[in-house]
C-alpha cells in the first residue's frame, strides 16, 4: 500500500481526524488509499500550539489510513477557505502548490517501527 510520511504533530492530528487536508509542493495525480506514517521529524513551533489537545506523537509509526480524494491547486481563496475551517490547526498562513483532501480515516494500531521515505512509498506487510 502506499505511505505518505508526514512530521509530527501533522501525522497524529490527521490521525485524529483534526486535519483534513495534507499540504505538498507537489501534485499528485493518485487517488486512493494511503497510509499515513509518523516520520521521525518534528516541527517543535508546531507542537507548541498543539500542546494543550493532551495527543500522543509517536514518530517512526503508521497512524492511520485514509482516501487522496482530490488534490487541489491552491490559491489565495481556496487557501483561506481551508484555513477557515480550523484556524488552530491550519493557521493563517499564504500557501503556494497543493492541498490533498483525505477522506475515509481509518485509525490504525501497527507496533512496527518503521523509517519513512520521501514522496509516496510503498509498505508491505
Amino acid at each position: 500500500m502506499k505511505v505518505l510520511t508526514i512530521k509530527q504533530p501533522w501525522a497524529t492530528l490527521i490521525a485524529q481526524g483534526l486535519k483534513e487536508y495534507e499540504f505538498r509542493s507537489w501534485k499528485t495525480n493518485y487517488r486512493g488509499d494511503i497510509l499515513i506514517h509518523a516520520g521521525a521529524g518534528i516541527d517543535k513551533e508546531a507542537m507548541k500550539r498543539f500542546k494543550d489537545l493532551n495527543l500522543e506523537y509517536p514518530t517512526k509509526k503508521i497512524l492511520a489510513k485514509v482516501t487522496i480524494t482530490d488534490c487541489i491547486l491552491l490559491d489565495k481563496d481556496i487557501n483561506k477557505k481551508i484555513c477557515n475551517k480550523n484556524p488552530l490547526v491550519y493557521g493563517t498562513k499564504d500557501r503556494d502548490g497543493y492541498a490533498w483532501k483525505l477522506s475515509n480515516l481509518e485509525k490504525l494500531d501497527i507496533p512496527d517501527t518503521i523509517n519513512g521515505k520521501l514522496g509516496l512509498w510503498n509498505y508491505e506487510k
